[in-house]
């Protein structure tokens, strides 16, 4: 149906999204930056087109008997009241709440608005990818919130004996609202048609089924973050072995081979236990002779003493620990191979639903 030549020239290069009729040849156009409204000749006036921007703050509507007004808000710039025929009120406001929204940036370029509903001071707006809601005596402004499909995991309806209780389950986080009984028919539909839609599920079971694998998924990953990977490889210092042989080496070194202790700090027992201050010789018969002293103590002066004995037993402790750490290194990693299969064969059924 081809607009009016004067609406026509206003529209310009603008599409058309929606259009109402107020009666008699009066016409209302929504583009998605305006709201345009066509008066026909009458008996006092001439055909006219009036405007409104769709970047207003604030969406009102007051209801007469026979008129009702959508008043648009600007702020600063004031007021700019829009007269309709009341019974054409909920036709006019769908289309015209939708290029609000859209212009304000509430909605996506292109995103279809499924239904809209005014409960009093709450005013619902179903979209295709999320669920506005408004509590107020305007119809919108800045007080608004949106919930996106998304985000929900679960959607409820409690049946009262004068409204139904509509459950919304987002980002975790019940979120409740009630609908006359009269209506609720419609919301639920509405609501329950818009998220299975957007999940692409066929009903409500089979939506909850799907968020159901997703948490199962969710959680599996989860834990596969914060595996035991088991006690690990003990600390050098934690080895029986090392612990073994520093015990042997410091008991050889308390007690030297061939004499006792008084023996080894080079005094002499007396009568009375006490041992005297050691001789010094400089010369003569009872001076040291140097190739007796190496016959006694060998070549290097470490052979068969017990420095020798602790370097050994050390070196040997220190590969067994090592043979030890290099066992236990391999079977860790045997053991995270093994986990890492598992998970991946657990997200692997997930997926596939079993």
């Amino acid at each position: 149906m081809s607009l009016p030549e004067l609406l026509s020239g206003a529209v310009g290069d603008d599409d058309v999204i929606a259009r109402v009729p107020l009666g008699g040849d009066d016409i209302l156009a929504v583009t998605p930056t305006r709201t345009l409204v066509y008066r026909a000749d009458g008996l006092l006036s001439d055909e006219t087109v009036e405007e409104y921007a769709h970047d207003a703050e604030r969406l009102a509507v007051s209801t007469g008997r026979r008129k009702s007004k959508i008043v648009f808000g600007y702020g600063l710039d004031g007021e700019e009241p829009l007269s309709v025929p009341t019974k054409r009120l909920d036709d006019v406001i769908h289309p015209v709440l939708a290029g609000v929204l859209s212009a304000r940036g509430v909605t996506d370029p292109g995103e279809s608005v499924v239904r809209t509903f005014r409960f009093s001071e709450l005013t619902l707006v179903v979209t295709e990818t999320r669920l506005v809601k408004h509590v107020g005596a305007a119809v919108w402004d800045g007080e608004f919130e949106a919930f996106s499909y998304a985000d929900v995991t679960d959607l409820g309806f409690e049946e009262g004996t004068v409204a139904t209780t509509v459950v919304l389950t987002h980002d975790g986080r019940p979120e409740r609202f009630k609908a006359p009984n009269e209506s609720a028919r419609a919301v639920r539909e509405s609501l329950v048609e818009a998220v299975c839609a957007f999940h692409d599920v066929r009903s409500l079971e089979e939506f909850r089924a799907a968020v159901a694998v997703d948490k199962e998924e969710s959680d599996a990953e989860a834990s596969g973050d914060t595996t035991d990977f088991g006690e690990g490889p003990d600390p050098l210092s934690a080895s029986p072995a090392a612990d073994h042989a520093a015990s042997d080496a410091a008991e050889t070194r308390s007690v030297p081979a061939g004499g006792s202790d008084a023996e080894a700090d080079g005094s002499t027992p007396t009568d009375d236990g006490v041992g005297s201050e050691p001789r010094v010789e400089t010369g003569g018969a009872a001076a040291s002779d140097p190739s007796t002293d190496e016959e006694t103590t060998g070549g290097d002066g470490f052979e068969g003493s017990p420095f020798e004995n602790a370097s050994i037993e050390q070196e040997d402790a220190l590969a067994t620990e090592v043979a030890e750490l290099r066992q236990t290194v391999e079977e860790q990693s045997a053991r995270l191979d093994k986990q890492a299969d598992l998970l991946e064969r657990l997200i692997e059924e997930l997926r596939q639903g079993r």
